[in-house]
């Protein structure tokens, strides 16, 4: 910022629900909540978007009707102090899917798809918050130099409300839990 920019109220102040909940969904795109306090993250690239994208429509497809898999909105973590975070995929039951907001009993699986700037919150903070929440699964993509995705799957232990590791796919995702899905990230 310059020295005669002045940052909007909104980022000095913890934010409630009330207030979040009257802000426009063009407020709410590109942030997340975090303690109250509105986190803007890195701008995403298109081939973040678009891994985003092949890898909601492949297990969109791949989950049946009793699931839905989808990308760019907030999933309710906490009300006090309010946290939302918004992954880039999520897979959640079908019969939730006008039931606001997406609270963790509601999500089965979340993808983060790492970017320049987020490899530490989406390594450590966000899956720490995604276990503690409850969400049973927890993937995290990375892009590497060589342009073929890094995909690490992870499991949560209910008893200590961690994620153990679970398999590290190079392109194309094979797994069985929590579903059979085979995907090819190499292409993207």
């Amino acid at each position: 910022m310059t020295a005669g920019m002045v940052a909007p109220a909104w980022m000095h102040g913890q934010i409630t629900v009330e207030q979040y909940e009257a802000w426009s969904e063009e407020q709410c795109a590109g942030i997340e909540i975090v303690d109250g306090m509105v986190v803007v993250g890195p701008g995403a690239s298109k081939r973040h978007n678009r891994l985003a994208r092949v890898l909601a429509n492949a297990l969109d497809v791949a989950i049946g009707p009793d699931w839905n898999a989808d990308t760019d909105f907030d999933v309710r973590l906490q009300d006090v102090p309010l946290t939302n975070r918004r992954p880039g995929v999520i897979v959640y039951r079908g019969d939730t899917i006008d039931i606001t907001p997406t609270r963790p009993e509601h999500v089965l699986l979340v993808a983060e798809v790492v970017s320049p700037g987020s490899e530490t919150t989406d390594r450590i903070v966000k899956a720490d918050q995604y276990a503690k929440a409850g969400i049973g699964f927890y993937w995290r993509i990375g892009q590497v130099v060589t342009g073929v995705p890094l995909v690490y799957t992870y499991v949560l232990d209910p008893a200590t409300k961690t994620y153990r590791d679970g398999d590290v796919h190079t392109g194309v995702v094979k797994a069985v839990a929590p579903f059979a899905v085979e995907i090819d990230l190499s292409r993207v």
